[in-house]
Parts: structure tokens; sequence; C-alpha cells
């Protein structure tokens, strides 16, 4: 195992004095569990009882914050303990798990490492930033956790009704990652008494070739229009079997539907909190469930599929999605910078699909969901920096040509050294002027194609 210290930033301080001394307690002894090796009884003993007083210490710390946002009267107090209920109860036991049947392995231990300093990394700096005011959180209209499972246990058993498919939920917080090519489904409804509820279906395109694609036995080898017609009653179907468990008095109307394009969904995702987004894998494919808050409804800028423009309207988003994934190389930015992210991702996005991702384990959940033509890696990041990414991408055989440039605030000669065995394509300094950066990819890409 790969020991990999974790580094306590400034920037993890949300100005609570207590709140931001445990959160320094839970990293340090995070550093201590990383130094086991499992060569022996006597160190599977150690690690045990190590992980016993990081889950002690994690469920005090959750607790006592919890007492704290009671008492300033947070808004978000209910949405932020459900965070806490859910790795506390479920993706903590999940790892464990792992860790217990496969006798405290190497590569167990270093993925609940990864899994633990992934999740406290982000809720320090989006949901614990939130309570001061630094941050919005991003889950503040969450469904209450009832009524979220009965909608998973609804999709799921949808999913095996229509296709004998048994899917399973990979993250209750599906963040818009695009995964493959997808279609990008809108609906939005409303009740007598002008309640309104929009939801987004995104479907991968294998998984409808795998499933709609032989129910109605398309001659197509990609999707068609017949078979994305008959997708949008299937759809309908699954999100009229989910509004019949709110309880709402009256008639529900379908008020608007619509094609979007992979940036018009993605824009949903920046500008708008969800009461619900699911992401399963049901074997044969992806699928995303999200619904909006009901007073963030607002018109679509898709065109609305009616009656009379239905066939020219799907045609069209059809072969603009074809045009779309065929003429634009994918690149994938990877860096802790919010600022760097949305620098590069302007830079790039008029000729490139351009993808994000602000940590190793996020590039890697991303990687596996859409493999991209590129990766340009930051390599001064926290928890785990670029050559510890890069090893994790050429530990797997689906990633080992894909190419990996450094985005670097400085070249060191000893560093480059350390890489060079794993194969990097090359370094770009961040001081450089943007349409420099842009005129070597294109260049790169020009070469390559070559």
């Amino acid at each position: 195992m790969n020991h990999q210290k974790f580094v306590w930033h400034d920037r993890y301080n949300i100005g609570v004095e207590d709140i931001d001394r445990e959160h320094r307690k839970l990293f340090s002894i995070m550093n201590k569990l990383s130094t086991y090796d499992g060569s022996d009884e006597k160190s599977r003993w150690a690690y045990q009882e190590g992980i016993k007083f990081f889950k002690g210490h994690a469920m005090k710390h959750f607790a006592e914050e919890e007492v704290y946002m009671a008492s300033i009267g947070y808004e978000g107090y209910d949405a932020h303990r459900r965070l806490h209920d859910i790795f506390r109860k479920k993706t903590l036991p999940e790892i464990e798990k792992e860790l217990m049947e496969t006798r405290y392995s190497p590569e167990a231990v270093e993925h609940f490492l990864g899994v633990c300093a992934g999740w406290l990394i982000g809720h320090t700096m989006t949901e614990d930033r939130a309570i001061t005011g630094g941050v919005s959180s991003r889950w503040v209209d969450l469904l209450p956790e009832e009524e979220q499972a009965a909608m998973k246990k609804t999709i799921t058993k949808m999913l095996y009704e229509l296709f004998q498919l048994d899917a399973k939920v990979i993250s209750e917080s599906y963040g818009g990652e695009k995964f493959g090519n997808g279609i990008y489904y809108r609906l939005a409804y409303e009740s007598e008494k002008g309640e309104k509820w929009e939801f987004l279906l995104v479907f991968e395109e294998k998984l409808l070739m795998n499933t709609v694609g032989g129910i109605v036995d398309s001659d197509a080898d990609k999707v068609d229009v017949m078979v994305m017609n008959a997708t949008r009653y299937i759809a309908r179907q699954l999100v009229e079997r989910i509004l019949a468990h709110f309880p709402v008095e009256g008639q529900i109307t379908l008020k608007e539907e619509n094609l979007l394009s992979y940036k018009q969904f993605d824009r949903v995702f920046e500008q708008h909190n969800l009461q619900s987004s699911l992401l399963f894998d049901t074997g044969k494919g992806y699928f995303a469930y999200c619904m909006l808050a009901p007073h963030l409804l607002e018109d679509s800028s898709a065109p609305s599929i009616q009656a009379d423009n239905a066939m020219a309207v799907i045609e069209r988003y059809l072969k603009e999605s074809e045009a779309e994934s065929k003429g634009k190389k994918k690149i994938l930015v990877v860096d802790d910078s919010a600022m760097i992210l949305q620098v590069m991702k302007e830079l790039f996005n008029q000729d490139y699909e351009v993808q994000t991702a602000k940590s190793g384990v996020a590039a890697i959940r991303s990687m596996t969901l859409d493999i991209p033509d590129l990766v340009l890696l930051d390599y001064e990041m926290p928890v785990c920096n670029g050559q510890q990414v890069l090893e994790m991408i050429r530990a797997e055989e689906a990633f080992l040509d894909i190419p990996v440039i450094f985005l670097t605030g400085s070249v060191d000669k000893e560093r480059i050294q350390k890489i060079l065995p794993l194969k990097p394509a090359g370094y770009l300094l961040k001081t450089t002027k943007p349409q420099e950066i842009k005129g070597t990819i294109d260049d790169f890409f020009r070469k390559r194609d070559a």
C-alpha cells in the first residue's frame, strides 16, 4: 500500500473553532491509519482499533456539530443532519463490510481512506461552510428520507417490470456528471391548484438500445426516432407512477416536455438545487433521475415537444447529438480550484467537450462514466496529488492509453523524473497565457490524429 499524507489546508476552516479543531483531528487520525501495511495479524488488529477510534470520533463530531447547528437555529439543519445519517448509516457500514470481508486488505484500506477523505473534504467545503454563510448548501430542498426511499424503490421496481433489469442506486447525490452518450429528457407537470414539478431523466444510449431498442424491434444500430418516441412514453409512465405517491388534490397535467443538450442539462445543476438526484447502474447502462424543487420551475430554453412537431424536434435533436458526439474531442480537467476549472471550461468549450473534476476520486468516477480523449491534471492538489491520481489512472486497464498532461505552477525536474515511468503526455504551466494553452492542446490533437 502506498502511504499518503492527508494535508489540512487553511481553506478547510469554516470559522467555528470547535468544528475546525475536530476536522483537523479527523485528518490526523486518517494520517495514522494511512501508515498501515497489513503485513501481519498484529497490524490488522491495530488497524481495526484505529477504525473504531475514527468511527467513534466521527460520530461524536457529527453529534456535536448538530447540537451547534440547532443552537444557532441553522435553517439547513434537517438536510445537513440527513447527510450525516447517510454517511454514518450507509456509507461507513458499506466500506467497513469490505474491510472485514477482505480481512483488511491494503486495497480495502486505501478504499476506506479515500472515501472518508473525499467525503470529509467535500462535506467541509460545502455543507459545513454553509453553516456560517460561506457558501449556499446544494441540497437544501431534499425530499424527506422516507419519500426518497419510496422513490428509489418505485424506480427500481419499474426498471425491473419494464426491462427485467436489477438496477441499483450508486449515488444519492448525482451531480450531473456525463456518462457516455446520453439522452437528456425534461418533463414539467402542474396540478389543478398550480403546484409544479420538474423532472430530468438521463438515459445512456446503450441502455436504450439494450432495452427499448429490442422492444420496438428497431433495425437501427443507434437511437432513432422510433426508439426515442417509445422512450418518451415509458419515461412519462415512470414519472407519473412516482407522482401518484405525492399528496395532491385534483388532476396533474403534463405542461411541457423537452429534449435537452448536455450543456442545457448541466446548466440546471449550476443554477438550481434539487429535491432528488439519483444515479442507477442497470447492468445494461446508466440511468439518472433528478427532480427540481417545485418553486424553481421555469420555462426551458429547449423547444417544447407538441403533437404537431414531435417528429421534427426529435429528428433534429438526434442529428445534433450525433454531430456533437462525433465532432468534438473530450477533455477532462482535474483541479481543486473552482476558478481554474471555470477558466479552462470557458477556454475549451467552443471546440471541445469539457468535463471537470475537483479531486482524484471525482476524476476516476468521471472517467468510468465517460472516457475522455485527454486529461488535464493539476499536480498540486490536497489529499491525492497529481502523481497519485495518475498512478490510479494507470492502474486501470481501460485508462492505460489515455494521455495525461499536467497543469502545474512550476516545473520541478526532480518531480518530472519520478513521474516519467507513468508516461505523462506533457506539462503546461498555469502561468502560461490561456490562448497559448489552447494552442498547445490543439497542436497535441492535430499531431495525434495525424
